[in-house]
């Protein structure tokens, strides 16, 4: 009785730890956003949006900022995605455990924890200075394509092998290849750990400041093409905030990028509810 009586207590004892680790991260996270847009949202109107800066960046709004976000994170999202997915596809679906295999996944490993001032230092090179693309939007998209090519892996590869096996072996025995098997069965189901990884690399490239300042440069121009230069909100805020050019802009700045993810979220997640109740 003893045992059974402290097991009891040891499992009351760790829902109770796991309980306040889970509302503890909530608090925090409510409280950075409650106090951001507190002091941002007052800041955000229509002139603040569709305005560009001047006065560098102490008046005007940030059109320009918001232009370049959406065109880096555009690029780097669809470099990353259909090499992210497919490198997952292959590594669960077609290969076999070799050592090919497992120098990829080594691989992957190493870059997720590769600190983004190194991939910034890459691209600068690689990018900026070798290929002669200079500061643009083509470079800091890149740049953040490799950036979030191992997060894309991780989530579609663990996402694929959640699916059960039985999805598959019903399809081979009604006559189906691997790629039906693999786009009628396993995707569908799939899809949304899928949205998940191309979520989060989403929200890394908004939010991403030192791999973007070192390729896609920081003018306050528009940009007009693809190798244009560009300064994305998140390398807007940190400008202002550093050198207190605008402590209001800045947290206005700082809102809109929380509000920009959210909505991501919010709008991923309903189109992958839609579609998944379609195919099923």
């Amino acid at each position: 009785m003893s045992k059974i009586f402290n097991r009891r207590n040891n499992q009351r004892i760790a829902k109770v730890l796991i309980w306040a680790a889970a509302f503890a991260v909530i608090l925090v996270m409510l409280a950075i956003i409650v106090y951001v847009l507190g002091k941002g949202l007052p800041v955000i109107n229509w002139h603040f949006l569709t305005q560009q800066p001047s006065d560098a960046g102490r008046a005007g709004g940030i059109s320009s900022a918001i232009v370049g976000t959406l065109a880096v994170t555009l690029v780097a999202i669809l470099v990353a995605t259909p090499l992210g997915v497919g490198t997952a596809f292959y590594l669960t679906e077609y290969a076999r455990e070799t050592t090919i295999t497992k120098i990829i996944r080594f691989s992957a490993e190493c870059l997720a924890g590769v600190p983004s001032i190194v991939y910034g230092l890459f691209g600068f090179i690689v990018f900026v200075i070798y290929l002669k693309l200079g500061w643009s939007i083509l470079s800091g998209g890149f740049t953040l394509a490799i950036m979030v090519l191992p997060t894309i892996i991780r989530t579609t590869e663990e996402a694929i092998r959640a699916v059960p096996k039985i999805y598959r072996e019903v399809s081979f025995s009604l006559g189906g290849s691997r790629w039906q098997t693999i786009t009628r069965a396993v995707v569908p189901s799939a899809l949304p750990g899928i949205t998940t990884g191309i979520i989060l690399s989403i929200g890394r490239c908004v939010g991403e400041t030192a791999a973007v300042i070192l390729t896609a440069g920081s003018t306050l121009r528009m940009p007009t093409s693809p190798l244009s230069p560009t300064r994305t909100m998140a390398v807007h805020f940190y400008i202002l905030a550093r050198e207190g050019i605008s402590i209001d802009i800045a947290y206005g700045t700082a809102a809109l990028l929380i509000i920009s993810v959210l909505i991501i979220d919010i709008a991923a997640n309903i189109l992958v509810r839609v579609f998944v109740a379609k195919v099923r």
